[in-house]
């Protein structure tokens, strides 16, 4: 915007047409008082001024600009029709103005002045622009650089004090500090400290770290000065990042020696722990072998005395006591000690024998159930019991042991039976998703879980654990009978097969054993 200064009306109507022909935007005052008001609420890219006025003529308006900073490089172009003289013209460019024309005015000349001088105060107005940006950022740089030096001091001052060896690298991989504990490994920052031959390979691989730009890290032998010894060594380098531009690199070597030494004795002791141990299991195994052929004879051995003793009771019984009702009775308890006795043994025996590894196969338990059904059905017919069964599944399992648990379960619901109840047994089964007795059912899980449920005396759930546990027994023996092996065996056959047993009970209100086996 031009700004045309003039007390005659004709004048300014003069300039401003000639200027807007060219499309020049122009903006007038008739007066220098009016100019200046105008100029403190706008910005004029040139001002066109009179310089005989009335009031403030146009050399006291022009020394008003250049008293501000904000009008001072306001370009002031005079034009006189009065004051041609010399010393005239040198007042006006001593003022503040940049040209003196004298009227009448030659317009076409006038434009091209004009014109230049807009020009230069647009160039003028860009390069100071650019002086104050780059000012801004000159200052912007100096309070990075002395942030920049103020935390390279605090990181070389944490650095000092750490007990590691540490040291900063420039971007371009040389090492610009170390601390006090690198010296002991090198002389000087020219190198890193001489690296045990065997470990250049993965040192090495730091250069490639250093081209991308990412952490490195590796365990790295390197000598001692003073004791030509390798030590063993962590070494971690990682960069610095600042506007996300790496300035600088960080590392740290970390004595691991003592550590590493200690490690290596370990695993030599492991290694000599573990040959122990493997003979020990070779022996143990040899030992379980022995006890097991050890079992076998004993059982045999024992069983066959109390055959013998049997025998010649019941043939005394027979022929000389019949008629002496208190030796009876002795020989009922004898004969009796001797039947559990027997029992013992044989129970004794088959829990030996599930320490043998015997090789399962596909098992279907309905096969099994119908054997041990089979089995009681004396009893079961003599003690007027009802079985109802669902569909069992198949498993990966040995026959003769799983026989053995669900025998044991079934013959445990007949045998404690309530006085004048009829037993009742259910055996259900149903597929659930985990190992676990209250898992719900999924049709898609891996596990089978079976329930073995009696309307019998049942037991308190307090004593759940012990009822699990050899020769332990809740019941009165001499009302029911039994070793208390039974549950003992059925749990370590159970485990075996990789599955699990429990039970739940309340006392009278009869037993639901459950059995979980993976399909």
């Amino acid at each position: 915007m031009i700004l045309i200064v003039d007390d005659i009306r004709a004048n300014i109507v003069a300039l401003k047409k000639i200027l807007e022909l060219h499309g020049l935007p122009v903006d007038t005052a008739e007066s220098g008082e009016e100019a200046l008001r105008k100029i403190l609420k706008r910005d004029y890219s040139l001002i066109i001024m009179d310089v005989q006025m009335p009031g403030m003529d146009g050399f006291e308006v022009v020394e008003n600009l250049a008293g501000s900073n904000r009008t001072k490089d306001i370009p002031v172009l005079f034009l006189s029709a009065v004051n041609k003289q010399k010393k005239f013209i040198s007042k006006g460019y001593e003022s503040g103005g940049v040209d003196y024309i004298t009227k009448p005015v030659d317009s076409d000349l006038l434009i091209l002045k004009v014109k230049t001088f807009l020009k230069l105060y647009e160039q003028k107005k860009e390069l100071k622009d650019i002086r104050d940006m780059l000012s801004k950022e000159v200052e912007i740089r100096k309070e990075a650089q002395e942030k920049l030096s103020s935390q390279m001091e605090e990181l070389t001052s944490v650095l000092k004090s750490l007990p590691q060896i540490a040291f900063i690298i420039s971007r371009n991989g040389s090492i610009d500090y170390a601390n006090e504990p690198w010296y002991q490994y090198a002389a000087d920052t020219t190198g890193f400290p001489e690296v045990h031959p065997e470990d250049c390979s993965g040192f090495q691989k730091w250069q490639y770290h250093l081209s991308e730009g990412t952490q490195f890290s590796c365990e790295v032998r390197i000598r001692n000065l003073k004791s030509h010894e390798f030590r063993y060594f962590i070494m971690k380098i990682v960069p610095v990042i600042h506007h996300e531009s790496i300035t600088r690199w960080v590392g740290t070597f970390t004595d691991i020696h003592e550590q590493k030494q200690a490690n290596e004795c370990l695993e030599i002791k492991v290694t000599e722990r573990t040959r122990e141990l493997m003979a020990k299991n070779e022996e143990l195994e040899f030992r379980n072998h022995e006890l097991q052929q050890f079992s076998w004879v004993v059982s045999h051995d024992l069983k066959e005395p109390i055959r013998k003793i049997e025998i010649f009771i019941k043939i005394i019984k027979e022929k000389y006591l019949q008629d002496n009702a208190t030796a009876v009775d002795y020989i009922d308890r004898t004969l009796s000690s001797a039947e559990r006795m027997s029992k013992l043994i044989t129970d004794l025996l088959d829990y030996s024998r599930l320490s043998a590894i015997v090789k399962p196969y596909p098992t279907d338990l309905n096969d099994v159930l119908q054997e041990v059904l089979s089995d009681l059905d004396y009893l079961i017919e003599s003690k007027n019991a009802t079985v109802s069964i669902e569909d069992l599944p198949v498993i990966n399992g040995v026959p003769s042991q799983l026989r053995q648990v669900i025998q044991n379960l079934v013959g445990n619901a007949l045998k404690f039976s309530r006085a004048e109840v009829a037993p009742k047994i259910e055996i259900t089964a149903e597929r659930i998703a985990s190992k676990e007795p209250d898992s719900p059912m999924d049709a898609s899980g891996a596990y089978s879980r079976i329930i073995v449920k009696d309307n019998g005396i049942g037991f308190d759930e307090a004593y759940l654990d012990k009822i699990f546990i050899i020769f332990q027994s809740l019941n009165d023996r001499r009302s029911y009978e039994g070793t208390g092996i039974g549950l003992a065996i059925a749990k370590k056959i159970i485990e075996k097969h990789n599955g699990l047993i429990t039970a739940k009970s309340e006392v009278g209100s009869g037993s639901s054993f459950i059995i979980i086996l993976p399909l």
